[in-house]
């Protein structure tokens, strides 16, 4: 019997003495007039060379030395997508002090909680961003940085790779934000998704459609350009999903990243072929394979599929070189350890369903919960080898492995564990609905069914909307409700939120 383990041996270790802001702008010699970083809409187009970046980054991380913060501060940013996150994300790191990115949408008491788990020294913050409710901690606004830039640039601080750099915040689809401390080694194991994922080299132009403060956009869209030269393209604040055709050929980006969700807003935009781009990439959530296939046929590129989280580093994926089999994810890339595990801690059957796992050295995954050991130690199986990540998936014999959605996010069909994805996949075939999603829903104190939610332009019935699945799905796994909503929720970052739709159904509906 073989099992789902996939065990190259451990990737090269991280150099040391290290900084992660050091080493992705350490290009800057080479390439000082090329564009690192451009901030685009329709009205607007704001370019920054290598040069310029490095200058305000080393600047600015001599402005907030000056400021007396003790080494290792947290800097809480609220900052929405403007030329001023980068700056104070990477002088931060720079400087020796932790920046904890944050939502820009974020309410006054949301912030206020997160801000009181972590307990920052410092805000940084742009008008009109909500700010914690910390009377105490000092606040420089956006305007006040800038002028930070202008100081004398100073070395960036060298040390051991597995200190703390900076701080992400959970997306909270798994419950309550839980804030997140990476390492400075981070950076350097993203080098596996370059071949494994993006085959991104310094020719490239990535264009991001996220915010800056999302893990995934922090990531594909800055870092991973600058450690390989290449040019980042971030979306000005308030550039609405169907600008971004055009701007994908208007700024000739050869790579386009976002999550599922924009992609089916721009081809329900419209969008046609694409001659720049050479594929995007797709994470946050599963690709729906329909929206995949729609892209292709539309703009003749493929998007390329990954699994990451905030807690660790992109590491299954398909690419150019290594396509993800039909309906999978794809493959662990070149140096990641990784296995699928029961419930028990213990790694099941190749085609076994389970929990993705990666293994606890791992250098892209983080350092654990700020504040919450329990948490952490919760996280890994019982031998305290694998890092569990609460996602269900299953390993073939090659090695692709497919997503069966979140482990609480799993269905209980007359008996069954059901993948919500397998319906949602079906039902995103039919012709009158735009989005749906399937949950399990209490009908009754001691029975569980599985609902459709759906929105759409037409109300189709619900004989059709079951004889629509009939040819597809067995029997237990039809939904017995289908509950038409004017939209689905979904949470910042874009995920679908079907832990929103399970308790506004027994609040409302139930």
């Amino acid at each position: 019997m073989r099992l789902s383990v996939v065990d190259p041996g451990p990737y090269p270790p991280c150099p040391a003495p290290f900084n992660l802001a050091a080493y992705v702008l350490e290009h800057e010699p080479r390439l000082a007039d090329k564009p690192a970083l451009e901030i685009v809409s329709r009205d607007q187009h704001q370019t920054w060379t290598y040069r310029e970046m490095r200058r305000a980054v080393f600047g600015a991380a001599a402005g907030l030395t000056a400021q007396g913060l003790p080494k290792g501060a947290r800097v809480m940013l609220r900052i929405g997508n403007s030329i001023e996150f980068p700056l104070a994300f990477l002088a931060c790191i720079a400087a020796g002090f932790a920046p904890m990115p944050t939502a820009a949408q974020l309410t006054g008491p949301e912030i206020t909680k997160m801000a009181k788990e972590v307990s920052p020294a410092l805000i940084l913050a742009s008008p009109g961003i909500a700010l914690p409710d910390l009377p105490s901690c000092p606040v420089i606004t956006a305007e006040e940085f800038t002028q930070l830039t202008a100081y004398e640039p100073m070395a960036p601080l060298m040390g051991d790779p597995n200190r703390l750099s900076h701080i992400l915040f959970t997306s909270g689809s798994s419950g309550s934000p839980h804030p997140v401390m990476h390492a400075h080694r981070m950076i350097w194991a993203r080098q596996m998704m370059y071949d494994g994922w993006l085959g991104l080299d310094e020719s490239d132009r990535m264009l991001h459609a996220g915010a800056l403060n999302w893990t995934f956009t922090l990531g594909t869209g800055l870092m991973d350009p600058w450690a390989v030269g290449a040019t980042g393209i971030i979306l000005a604040d308030g550039t609405p999903p169907e600008d971004l055709p055009h701007l994908i050929d208007h700024h000739e980006a050869t790579l386009f990243a976002a999550v599922p969700g924009i992609f089916r807003k721009i081809l329900n935009t419209g969008v046609g072929p694409l001659p720049k781009l050479r594929h995007g990439h797709s994470a946050g959530e599963k690709l729906p394979t329909i929206t995949g296939k729609r892209w292709k046929e539309a703009t003749g590129t493929v998007i390329h599929e990954a699994f990451g989280m905030s807690e660790c580093n992109i590491f299954i994926s398909g690419s150019d070189t290594t396509p993800a089999p039909p309906g999978t994810l794809g493959y662990p890339q070149h140096g990641r350890r990784v296995a699928i595990l029961d419930e028990d801690g213990q790694i099941v059957p190749r085609g076994a369903p389970g929990v993705i796992s990666i293994h606890r050295d791992e250098p892209g995954l983080m350092l654990g919960y700020h504040g919450e050991p329990d948490q952490t130690a919760a996280k890994y199986d019982p031998s305290g080898i694998w890092f569990m990540t609460g996602d269900m998936g299953a390993m073939a014999e090659d090695n692709a492995i497919s997503y069966l959605g979140r482990d609480d996010d799993m269905l209980n069909a007359g008996g069954f564990r059901v993948s919500p994805l397998e319906i949602e996949h079906i039902y995103a075939r039919h012709p009158d609905l735009s989005e749906v999603a399937a949950v399990e829903v209490a009908v009754k104190e001691d029975a569980h069914v599985v609902a459709l939610f759906y929105t759409s332009a037409a109300d189709p019935s619900e004989a059709d909307l079951k004889r629509f699945a009939q040819d597809h799905l067995a029997p237990y796994k039809i939904p017995r409700l289908f509950i038409r909503r004017e939209a689905l929720p979904r949470n910042r970052n874009g995920k679908l939120a079907r832990r929103h739709l399970r308790e506004e159904y027994q609040t409302t509906d139930g």
